[in-house]
């Protein structure tokens, strides 16, 4: 059995250590030396230059949060797909069938936000998105 040393590690924990200190040192730093000068300007809503209009607490979509989530699921399976695609003839028939289960899962998973509509844009004429009023 291999035993690990502990001082194999020594440098990055060094770094680690270093890293943070760094970090902290700046964040610090920054904070002291900033000007601090209270405006009123400086506290108000910006909007690209011009003035804000109506409530900041504007609804969005339910539908653009379903879309983006089902897009990082679909993202962080090239994480584990890739990997396997390079050792898959050394990892045998396996593997291949242990990717299958997964890609499987991974299809019915597409195949049900398909049917529940997760995956569409147009808005139904059933769904009014909210309208908000200009201040007068």
């Amino acid at each position: 059995m291999n035993r690990i040393d502990l001082s194999d590690y020594a440098l990055i924990y060094a770094f680690v250590i270093a890293d943070v200190l760094f970090a902290a040192v700046m964040l610090i730093a920054a904070w002291f030396l900033r000007p601090s000068i209270p405006d009123p300007v400086k506290q108000s809503t910006y909007e690209c230059g011009m003035q804000a209009q109506g409530t900041t607490e504007v609804k969005t979509n339910i539908r653009f949060y379903l879309y983006a989530l089902i897009f990082v699921l679909f993202e962080v399976e090239i994480l584990f797909v890739f990997p396997w695609a390079v050792l898959v003839r050394k990892l045998g028939i396996t593997a291949l069938l242990e990717m299958a289960v997964f890609l499987g899962i991974l299809f019915l998973g597409l195949v049900y936000a398909w049917r529940k509509g997760a995956l569409e844009w147009e808005i139904l004429p059933h769904e009014e998105l909210p309208v908000h009023k200009e201040n007068a």
